[in-house]
């Protein structure tokens, strides 16, 4: 893989460091970072402050794994997790009726199921409620677990007519993993869906091997296992089945020492933390020092949350095991420099490609685009349909990660139909971060490809 592309523009980010506190080493910890961890710890709590971003459970995940806390902050946070979930998994499935109901009017939806199904952010939210340490009233951790087995039916209905789940294997295995960490047992039957899709490589995209999914699943595997929430004859294909999976993340590490891309590298770190196997494998140190050689990579609340877990030395399996002891309550937020604006402008070459049959040819677009020094992709796009040639347009959608870029010239990233609109920079490299973050050099060409996953 190519130099990350923050690096080329010479673009850092610049953490402040704080005076380490006295914290219980973890033998998967980043080794002689505890400064680094508080300050991308302190800046996510900063983040999360802001009343303006929709909650999202993975930040509280991250806050709630971290070696320090705020514990009035995090409180604060899960209250506001639980008013944005309550309205919709407050009520009984029979009270509530089929969710899919008015559905079928969003403007851009082609696919009724996929609007309505949140699998993997049901699943997500389950495991931050687990990691408040308090038990849950029992009604709506009934609630919640029956609307989340209800998502994982539905969402499988999906593999009649597309061979995969209506959302994705990764949402699907979120879905398991998080009723494991509540110690809810799992039909034998969601287990082998998951299980033969891993035996047949069905994780793999066009472009690659799909890291992330691979790595969800083998903690859900795991999780499984050391639960005890399958019989033996199943948990030794579970075992086998994250022995490979492990065993491919090292063959695929790339020379720059991530599993993917630095994005999914801490997926997979989570794979060898959860198997007790970070210390005694070279890749796993590897990964953790190209982690922090682009720690600049996780400049967005959603990316930090990925990242802190792993720097910790955490993976979700051990939330099923938090006690909340003595917590440290000694965190405070520090909100991110904002970055300088550079002086002048810059060219960037923008092209836009759809190598799939639906496109009637496969470079569609091909222009330079002037805009300041400092603008990002989004930016770029933006200038584009300002200038040159007048039928350039773009569309985006809201996530928690930041702005997603769902259709180019009119041609949407169907989900049903696994496709997605790839960033690289010329010649072929993928860009490690969102439109909304990546800044590209004077004279950089960017690719727009309409890909399959």
């Amino acid at each position: 893989m190519a130099q990350h592309p923050l690096s080329r523009c010479g673009v850092c980010l610049l953490l402040v460091l704080l005076q380490a506190a006295v914290l219980p080493a973890r033998l998967c910890e980043a080794p002689g970072q505890a400064a680094v961890l508080r300050a991308l710890s302190s800046r996510l709590l900063a983040l999360a402050a802001d009343p303006e971003r929709e909650p999202d459970p993975s930040v509280y995940l991250a806050l709630r794994l971290a070696g320090e806390h705020d514990l009035r902050r995090e409180q604060q946070y899960l209250e506001r997790l639980q008013d944005a979930f309550q309205h919709r998994y407050g009520r009984s499935l029979q009270v509530a009726g089929d969710p899919r109901h008015g559905a079928a009017d969003t403007e851009h939806s082609t696919s009724t199921d996929v609007e309505w199904l949140e699998t993997g952010r049901l699943a997500l939210y389950l495991l931050g409620l687990r990691a408040t340490c308090s038990p849950l009233e029992h009604k709506l951790l009934r609630s919640l677990v029956t609307w989340l087995k209800y998502y994982l039916e539905e969402d499988w209905a999906g593999s009649r007519r597309h061979g995969h789940p209506i959302t994705s294997y990764y949402q699907y295995s979120l879905g398991v993993l998080a009723l494991c960490v509540h110690r809810k047992r799992v039909r034998e039957e969601v287990i082998r869906r998951l299980l033969a899709a891993e035996q047949h490589s069905k994780f793999g995209y066009s472009a690659g091997s799909a890291i992330d999914t691979e790595a969800v699943v083998a903690m859900a595997f795991t999780c499984l296992v050391q639960e005890r929430l399958v019989g033996s004859t199943l948990a030794a294909e579970l075992r086998a089945a994250v022995h490979g999976a492990r065993k491919r993340m090292v063959e695929a590490q790339g020379e720059d020492g991530f599993f993917g891309n630095v994005y999914s590298t801490p997926w997979a770190m989570q794979v060898f933390i959860a198997t007790n196997s970070c210390e005694a494998q070279a890749p796993y140190g590897r990964a953790m020092a190209a982690l922090l050689q682009h720690v600049d990579a996780f400049s967005t609340a959603a990316t930090l949350a990925q990242a802190l877990p792993v720097l910790h030395g955490r993976s979700y399996l051990h939330i099923a095991s938090m006690r909340c002891e003595e917590e440290l309550d000694t965190l405070t937020p520090i909100s991110p420099e904002p970055l300088s604006e550079l002086p002048g402008n810059k060219t960037v070459r923008l092209v836009v490609e759809c190598p799939l049959p639906p496109c009637p040819e496969r470079w569609l677009y091909d222009h330079p685009v002037l805009v300041p020094a400092s603008a990002t992709l989004l930016d770029v796009l933006r200038a584009a349909t300002e200038q040159g040639p007048p039928d350039f347009t773009f569309d985006t959608r809201d996530t928690p990660q930041g702005p997603y870029l769902s259709g180019v010239l009119g041609l949407e990233a169907q989900q049903q139909k696994h496709t997605y609109w790839q960033l690289l920079t010329a010649p072929s490299t993928s860009l490690q971060m969102g439109i909304g973050d990546y800044r590209p050099c004077d004279g950089e060409t960017l690719i727009l490809r309409l890909s399959e996953w």
